[in-house]
This record gives C-alpha cells, sequence and structure tokens, in this order.
C-alpha cells in the first residue's frame, strides 16, 4: 500500500459522466487549482445541475455521455452504481477509437465488470472517494489495472488527490475494506460526536454547548493523530492518567467490547 498526494498536473482533456456532489466536487478543486475549465467536460441529465455547473464553474456541459467523452483523455464516471453498466454501454462506441483512462469512483463495482461494459481493453482506476471530499478532505483509496502506465496513474492521482489524500493499494479486494474503514468511517465519526453530545446534555450542558465541544473535540484528537509521528495508541497513553476520568471512559468502551463492535 502506498499513499500519495497530488503532483503531476492534470493536462489532458477531461470529461465527467455524472454531475452530481463528488463530480462537482472534484471539479472545483481541479478548476482552483489552475486546471482551465475549458478542458472539462461534464454530461448530466438534470438541466439545473447541468446549468449550475456551467455557471460556477465554466465548464462545458452536454445532456448526453456519449457527446462529453467524445475527444476526451481522461473519463470520470461519477454515477450511481445501478445506473454504470447503461452509461458505460451508452457511451463504449464514443471511447472505442481513442481509448482514453477511465476513472470509476463508483462503490462496489469492480474493474473487470466496467471494462466489459465498455467494450474491453481499457486503462482503468477504480477510486473508493469518501464524502469529506467535498470539502478537500477526503480519503480516498484506488486501484489500477495492468494497462495504466506511469503517467496515467499520476494523473488519476492528481485528480482524485486534489480532494484530499489518496492512497494506491494493490489487490482489488481490499477496497472492500477500504469502503469499511474510510467510505463509510465518516458515519462512525457522526455517530461519536452524536453520542458524546447527547451524554453531555445529559449531564446537564446545554446541547449547542455539548455540539459544539464533541465536534472540536473529534478534530483535534485527529489533526494530532494526523500531525504527530507517534501511533494513535500513544497519543490515547498519553492523555490517560492511571485511575483517572480518562481512564474509567475507556474502561467502559473496554467493557462494552468497542474494538469487537468497530471489527465487526
Amino acid at each position: 500500500m502506498m499513499s500519495s498526494s497530488p503532483h503531476a498536473p492534470v493536462s489532458d482533456a477531461l470529461a465527467f459522466v455524472g454531475g452530481g456532489n463528488m463530480a462537482r466536487s472534484l471539479i472545483g478543486a481541479l478548476v482552483r487549482s489552475g486546471i482551465p475549465a475549458s478542458g472539462i467536460s461534464v454530461a448530466e441529465p438534470n438541466e439545473s445541475l447541468r446549468r449550475q455547473l456551467a455557471e460556477d464553474f465554466g465548464v462545458k456541459v452536454f445532456s448526453e455521455g456519449s457527446e462529453a467523452v467524445r475527444g476526451a483523455d481522461i473519463v470520470l464516471l461519477a454515477v450511481k452504481p445501478q445506473v454504470m453498466r447503461t452509461v458505460c454501454v451508452d457511451i463504449a462506441d464514443a471511447v472505442a477509437a481513442r481509448r482514453p483512462l477511465i476513472i470509476s469512483i463508483a462503490a462496489g463495482l469492480r474493474i473487470a465488470q466496467i471494462d466489459r461494459w465498455l467494450g474491453g481493453g481499457f486503462p482503468i482506476v477504480r477510486c473508493m472517494p469518501n464524502t469529506p471530499a467535498l470539502i478537500g478532505a477526503g480519503a480516498t483509496g484506488m486501484i489500477a489495472n495492468g494497462k495504466v502506465d506511469a503517467a496515467a496513474r499520476a494523473q488519476a492521482q492528481a485528480i482524485l488527490g486534489s480532494s484530499g489524500l489518496s492512497v494506491w493499494i494493490e489487490r482489488e479486494e481490499l477496497m472492500d475494506t477500504v469502503t469499511g474503514v474510510s467510505g463509510s468511517g465518516p458515519a462512525y465519526f457522526f455517530l461519536m460526536i452524536e453520542a458524546l453530545e447527547d451524554a453531555g446534555v445529559a449531564q446537564g450542558l446545554p446541547r449547542e454547548t455539548a455540539r459544539t465541544l464533541a465536534i472540536q473535540t473529534c478534530l483535534g484528537a485527529a489533526r494530532m493523530a494526523s500531525e504527530d509521528d507517534e501511533p494513535p495508541a500513544r497519543l490515547r497513553e498519553r492523555v490517560t492518567s492511571p485511575n483517572g476520568t480518562t481512564a474509567a471512559a475507556l474502561d467502559a468502551f473496554a467493557k462494552g467490547g468497542l474494538r469487537e463492535l468497530v471489527a465487526r
């Protein structure tokens, strides 16, 4: 496993198929980083979303995927998994000759499936971003097939890295684990914030105060873990005085089987 951040500029013509929240966040990050909007095409069937993308970013917009991908060097598939097959079949003829790099952010769909639906023989990068990518703080797992060369990997890394951290994995079956850790992971921390807030309210704090403290505590802990060279276990030990209140709280977590619950 190798972690990465964007290094290579995105210089090729780029087409997005799907203009929803994740595509919008990536487009915004790319344009802000200096990528010319004139080199980005977006296919989005929803007229109001299409108009908003054109107004906000100056990108070229189309109602049909086959129109957006024509002439593209990189095609990013940003549609829901249940419509991916239809989308791939619709654009197959348009991408058959040029064979652009395909980047998929659809959860659960394997590279071989997407390649088959497109007609076969494509360089494909499969990604699992998470929702904090919408604010530039994403954690994205990435896997490439054998047709993706070093330059294409760098391009994919630059695109996905524009919205946060990107991590390459070497075996596609590990994408399911990435989904469990980071793809679904934000919800686990939202639940922890919610539980801390409710517990604080139950002990007498105003809800707004409890929520503010809980959110900032999770943010601060994450920043410490990110910026300190020590492993999380060591950071936990540092703030846990023997026989203190923190030790008592951690003991309650242990007796409740927190680690086993997370593993399940």
